[in-house]
């Protein structure tokens, strides 16, 4: 039809770029370092990108997969009950028993923001990427971003105490109206189009997925380099405290629901590593201290090179033999290339 002619470029570039894989996630990070007056453009539209990738997430969701895994509900429970109860716990205690909390205020804010969010809304598709089961990680990731409204303003009444800017309840109603509201637009984008012609559509909407994640990526890093040259030491300890947070959430993990099979292990280890901090973020209005702003900038870099840093790990598990009489559930399987 004529009248399409004008979204076929459009639409091409899209696909074309939502076919990059985790080669365009990489470049969206580099780009967002090298260009920092495009961040300054972007931060004021930062709430509003979390909001449109929460929305394309939720859009995406497989009903009939939910369904499939809450037949059998008991390792779900359990992930979801580490990933939004214990880890803020286990945090938040280590900060005051240690005294880091009183001596390092900023930080501390920044590790609770970060214990107390709910998984990525992209870590399943980073954990099918890699050949992981990410089902799993689909139903386990719902069930903790529900929980998120309830558990985030408790963690912040018990460890946060004034350091926040909003009160706890303020910020358990933020979470609930943005994952409310984007779960209304997504059932309704569903509702209108239906969800074939949203798999249809993979390609540009992946596109349209990495085109808002550089605006999101861009006002996290917009001051990267300034910070960098004014303080590299300061920098890098951050950075070296983002990747250790990042592997000790996925070795502990990956050791606590190793029953559930090597393959199971690592996709929940995947999960909880990958925090998504943007939702905290939103949810403040980006009302954080500087040092805040960051420890989040410095975090990206773990999750945007979480693919290339664990594939190697996953190959290793996948070449090693079973134990005599074990299982892993018959789910390793080759990742896809």
């Amino acid at each position: 039809m004529p009248s399409s002619r004008p979204l076929a470029l459009p639409l091409r570039a899209l696909s074309w770029l939502g076919n990059q894989g985790t080669r365009a996630i990489v470049a969206v990070l580099l780009a967002a370092i090298a260009v920092p007056p495009l961040g300054e453009l972007a931060r004021p539209y930062v709430t509003h990108a979390i909001f449109l990738l929460l929305c394309i997430s939720f859009m995406r969701v497989d009903v009939a997969m939910l369904r499939a895994h809450l037949r059998r509900p008991a390792l779900v429970l359990v992930a979801t009950a580490w990933t939004t109860i214990a880890v803020p716990a286990l945090v938040g205690a280590l900060m005051r028993i240690t005294g880091l909390d009183a001596a390092t205020p900023d930080l501390h804010l920044a590790l609770m923001l970060q214990a107390t969010a709910s998984p990525m809304m992209a870590s399943p598709a980073l954990a099918a990427l890699m050949g992981l089961d990410a089902t799993l990680v689909l139903i386990t990731l719902v069930t903790s971003t529900a929980l998120v409204p309830l558990t985030a303003p408790l963690f912040a009444y018990m460890f946060l105490g004034q350091t926040l800017s909003l009160s706890p309840a303020a910020l358990g109603l933020k979470l609930a109206g943005i994952l409310a509201a984007a779960l209304i637009i997504a059932v309704a984008i569903r509702l209108v189009f239906g969800i074939a012609a949203i798999r249809r559509h993979r390609a540009p909407i992946d596109g349209c997925n990495i085109l808002i994640l550089f605006v999101f990526a861009s006002a996290i890093m917009a001051h990267f380099l300034a910070d960098l040259i004014a303080s590299p030491f300061r920098m890098l300890g951050l950075a070296v405290l983002a990747f250790a947070v990042f592997f000790l959430l996925l070795g502990i993990t990956m050791l606590l629901f190793r029953g559930a099979g090597r393959e199971r292990a690592m996709a929940l280890g995947l999960m909880v590593s990958l925090r998504n901090m943007g939702l905290m973020l939103a949810a403040t209005d980006g009302a954080i201290p500087g040092t805040t702003w960051l420890y989040f900038a410095m975090s990206q870099f773990p999750i945007h090179l979480a693919p290339q840093l664990l594939r190697p790990l996953v190959e290793r598990l996948r070449s090693q033999p079973l134990p005599s009489g074990g299982t892993d559930h018959g789910l390793i399987s080759p990742a896809p290339e």
